[in-house]
């Protein structure tokens, strides 16, 4: 082992098995780091920006009842940024890394999420006006095809980058198995985890080309792709589970 793979194995406590376990994975991270709790606070900066982003506080009814019109959009948004933050969660609580390679991609995934929530809070806004014929969201106004190809390109770009960010974590534990000491089934379950986060990333990618060359008629595939996820994740799932 090279002298930081060493410097990771020896923080590890002396007896692994007594650590709390989550689904039969030992807890190497049960004690927050500050790598965490700096990413926790990102990611509440960034729930906080959906919510006061040019908005000011309803100060009469017709303002109030409008307002609520962004309630399904702000909702599916929050649930986007929760998937990624249980998924930053339970990497941190596993494998408590703290490495050069670790924080880096735990910045960039600050930065890309930071930039993501823009589109992301538009496009949802956008699908349920669509959705609901116009009760609720919001139109999102005049616009040619190469803005829409460009909004719905710059969501794909966010989305792919933060799952390739969580790849990377799970596969730098990965490359971490010896001095972290995973087990044969903690090493299965890191590199599900590496495969697993591979669904989103090739979905984004599949966006990405439909917003880039669909015609302009059907360009709103490139949203509903993301749906295609209800099926290949917990197909991914059950592969796994099936798997001796």
């Amino acid at each position: 082992m090279n002298e930081r793979a060493k410097e990771i194995a020896s923080g590890l406590p002396p007896d692994l098995d007594a650590l709390p376990r989550l689904g039969g994975f030992r807890l190497r991270g049960i004690a927050m780091t500050r790598l965490e709790t700096f990413i926790d606070a990102a990611f509440a900066f960034a729930i906080t920006m959906l919510v006061i982003a040019t908005q000011q506080i309803p100060d009469d009814i017709e303002t109030l009842l409008a307002a609520f019109k962004n309630v399904p959009a702000f909702v599916a948004s929050i649930i986007v940024i929760g998937i990624f933050w249980r998924g930053h969660w339970l990497w941190s609580r596993r494998y408590g890394l703290e490495d050069g390679a670790s924080i880096f991609i735990s910045w960039a995934m600050i930065v890309t999420m930071l930039i993501y929530i823009y589109p992301l809070k538009a496009i949802f806004s956008s699908m349920w006006f669509l959705l609901s014929g116009g009760r609720v969201g919001h139109v999102l106004g005049a616009h040619s095809e190469s803005q829409v190809r460009a909004l719905f390109a710059v969501f794909a770009l966010g989305f792919t980058a933060i799952a390739l960010e969580m790849v990377l974590l799970n596969f730098r534990a990965w490359q971490l198995r010896e001095p972290l000491q995973l087990n044969a089934r903690e090493r299965a379950m890191t590199f599900h985890e590496v495969t697993g986060w591979s669904i989103p990333v090739g979905v984004g990618l599949v966006s990405l080309v439909l917003a880039l060359y669909l015609p302009r008629t059907q360009i709103e595939w490139s949203g509903w792709i993301y749906f295609s996820m209800i099926i290949l994740v917990p197909l991914h799932r059950a592969c796994f589970r099936r798997k001796p």
